[in-house]
């Protein structure tokens, strides 16, 4: 399984998965109508971890369809490009929201942008979020942050049959391995935080080490 950003080519070889940031603005693209970007008292509303990203406004069924009509043709673009699944990042952001969404303005709009993948003929993977019941939402596998620093892994695993961990700790990484040991469907990857490329001095990619 290799990821690439939608706007890249598929990497060759493996199973190429499509990143998309369906629930947040990305760094430097402007493809977001200004009355899709949810506000706070006429202030935009940024992921704190990550200031340059604005949450987009999934606050009712009409923003959720036209947020769906927006990514889903990111997401047709994966598929016409060559991808064979799309991930979708930022569903957990009603939880950065200060409040202005709820959980189930995430859940109808993942709920939109799952179909229109499968009606593309992309797998879509549940992207962290371990609140919510990825099956029941659709999503056919997982790809999870930190799941073994966290001790999530299991709640994903429980839900579908391949989950994809990536972890950003040593620590993490030691302990996402051990539970790779039981946990069925579980591989785990450690990466640097920035996920660099190969010819980056930063770079780090190793997977858990065969028992």
């Amino acid at each position: 399984m290799v990821v690439r950003d939608r706007t890249a080519e598929p990497a060759p070889g493996g199973y190429p998965v499509c990143y998309v940031n369906a629930f947040q603005t990305q760094p430097g693209v402007a493809e977001v109508p200004d009355d899709l970007l949810l506000r706070d008292g006429g202030a935009l509303v940024a992921d704190p971890d990550w200031p340059d990203e604005h949450l987009l406004d999934v606050s009712t069924a009409d923003r959720q369809e036209r947020v769906a009509d927006l990514v889903g043709g990111w997401i047709d673009g994966c598929a016409d490009d060559g991808f064979a699944a799309v991930e979708l990042d930022n569903l957990d952001s009603w939880t950065r929201s200060r409040g202005l969404l709820e959980r189930a303005d995430a859940e109808a709009t993942a709920r939109l942008l799952v179909d229109r993948a499968h009606a593309a003929g992309l797998a879509v993977a549940q992207k962290n979020a371990p609140e919510l019941d990825g099956a029941a939402l659709g999503f056919d596998f997982a790809v999870a942050e930190d799941c073994g620093a966290y001790d999530e892994c299991a709640v994903f695993t429980d839900a579908h049959p391949v989950v994809l961990d990536v972890e950003y700790t040593d620590e993490g990484f030691a302990a996402a391995c051990d539970l790779a040991d039981d946990l069925a469907g579980l591989s785990v990857q450690r990466r640097d935080l920035a996920v660099s490329l190969p010819d980056d001095p930063d770079y780090v990619a190793e997977w858990c080490p065969a028992r």
